[in-house]
């Protein structure tokens, strides 16, 4: 009777700290959404009462969750901490669409929670039209709701994702828990040093863009939503808008710094450590990315449609706003025949590095597989060898292999039941399996003409949009955070 009832006080402590942390989020929100009421009154547009009276609710609830769940006891369970990641997130979400419920484009809240879910996790798929007659508040709001998620998941990633051992990312935990103490010895320090770089790109990012010819107001909103690799644009044509190859290719670098593991930076600013171009998947993405722009390239010049250096532009562009998952669009690529669509599909999968802004499978997880492939070709061989896993100069256990080719399994069974889902509600087979895949690896646009570069999600039905919505989270979480408060096991005590 004594150890149940310690245990029972134990659970009790973890769901006081679930309320703690959830109701601090929200008032982190809640004084993040005064930013949009600055610029509503500077614009004097009018539209500033609604993050007000947003604020104000988010503020109310998340301050009465705190003071409902004070302890001393302030220590995260296993258990607890799979439950404070997912409804973290999904909380802001839902938190997040109040300004969009109350602003003058007037939608309706599943509308707004599918935009709003689609800021935090930094997918860029909207349901908005005349992005360029919305309010100046709600198109700074949805930048901010990419650029806070985009700093979010790389937190998450760093500090939560490899001690949950999820899809492969106990790799990093073994990896960098030596090196990061001589680094920079607490956790804290740590994150406050990548936010510290993530603004500097966000700068810098702006500084280029304006140096392109972009307003002030656009080079912000811009820049914040391509080091996110979040995608949103404060026009409906996104980058098309923009008739300037050097903004262009001023965006191509920064997402892809976006897209590079963030604490890198730390350590290659630092001198400390691995720095960026040591690690393999970094060196790996990069090639990718240059590899298959050439080649589209010289296939759009050969076809006579464009001279190589502008087809070297669109291709760059576009090819690496989809590996990156950021999904901004500068042209409808999918004019470019059957080739580019199918490219384009499969590049949708791909993602960036892990411990970056990228959304998707990951480099790492698709150079694991690759190298297991090698290892088994080897196997297959010479049975009576023993064949060891390397990643870079790491070994990698089996628990690790493991993980990655649960974490792929599950990844592609998911796409395919969300597309089934979609398609229970009478979308055609491109809509329903372009939007599992661009949900799931947060990247934005779909294919096909109304969720494709140069559609949008508006003229979906309620039930899609919701379950997207799902999806993009579950995407943006690396899939078992969520699934496993699914499992009987998870409640077991």
């Amino acid at each position: 009777m004594e150890g149940t009832g310690v245990k029972a006080k134990e659970a009790a402590d973890s769901t006081k700290v679930v309320g703690l942390v959830i109701g601090a989020l929200l008032v982190a929100l809640a004084v993040l959404m005064a930013v949009p009421v600055l610029a509503e009154v500077v614009a004097q547009s009018g539209d500033w009462e609604a993050f007000l009276f947003s604020s104000v609710i988010t503020g109310f609830v998340g301050g009465a969750l705190m003071l409902a769940n004070q302890t001393e006891n302030r220590d995260l369970t296993h258990r607890a901490t799979f439950m404070v990641t997912s409804l973290g997130w999904l909380t802001v979400s839902a938190f997040s669409a109040l300004p969009f419920v109350f602003s003058q484009v007037d939608m309706n809240y599943t509308d707004a929670f599918f935009e709003a879910t689609s800021g935090v996790t930094t997918t860029g798929s909207t349901v908005m039209v005349n992005l360029d007659r919305t309010p100046p508040g709600l198109l700074l709001w949805r930048s901010l709701l990419q650029w806070m998620g985009g700093v979010g998941i790389i937190l998450t990633a760093v500090a939560i994702l490899p001690f949950l051992r999820v899809g492969g990312m106990q790799l990093f935990r073994t990896e960098s828990s030596d090196r990061s103490e001589k680094v920079l010895p607490r956790p804290g320090q740590i994150a406050v040093a990548i936010g510290e770089v993530y603004l500097l790109l966000t700068l810098l990012c702006a500084l280029a863009y304006i140096v392109g010819g972009m307003t002030p107001f656009d080079a912000m909103n811009h820049a914040m939503s391509t080091i996110s690799t979040g995608g949103y644009s404060t026009h409906d044509a996104s980058f098309g808008y923009f008739d300037s190859p050097f903004i262009h290719w001023m965006g191509v670098i920064f997402m892809i710094s976006g897209a590079l593991p963030l604490a890198l930076y730390v350590q290659t600013l630092r001198g400390v450590g691995e720095t960026l171009w040591d690690d393999p998947q970094v060196r790996a993405f990069v090639a990718m990315l240059a590899g298959v722009s050439v080649l589209m390239a010289l296939w759009l010049a050969a076809r006579g449609d464009y001279g190589f250096f502008e087809a070297l532009t669109l291709t760059a562009f576009n090819v690496t706003s989809i590996v990156t998952t950021t999904g901004f669009a500068s042209t409808d690529y999918t004019l470019w025949g059957p080739f580019a669509v199918m490219a384009f599909f499969i590049l949708t999968f791909l993602g960036g590095c892990t411990g970056s802004t990228s959304g998707g499978m990951k480099m790492f997880r698709l150079q694991i597989l690759a190298v297991l492939f090698r290892t088994q070709v080897r196997q297959t061989l010479y049975p009576h060898v023993a064949q060891t896993i390397h990643y870079g100069e790491r070994t990698v256990s089996r628990e690790i292999v493991f993980s990655v080719a649960l974490f792929v399994f599950v990844y592609l069974a998911s796409i395919l039941v969300v597309a089934l889902a979609l398609a229970a509600f009478g979308l055609d087979l491109v809509t329903a399996l372009s939007s599992s895949v661009t949900a799931m690896a947060n990247v934005g646009p779909g294919l096909g003409q109304e969720v494709g570069p140069a559609g949008n999600f508006s003229n979906l039905p309620d039930g899609p949009k919701i379950i997207l919505s799902f999806a993009m989270l579950l995407g943006r979480l690396e899939l078992l955070t969520i699934l496993v408060m699914f499992s009987k096991d998870y409640w077991a005590r």
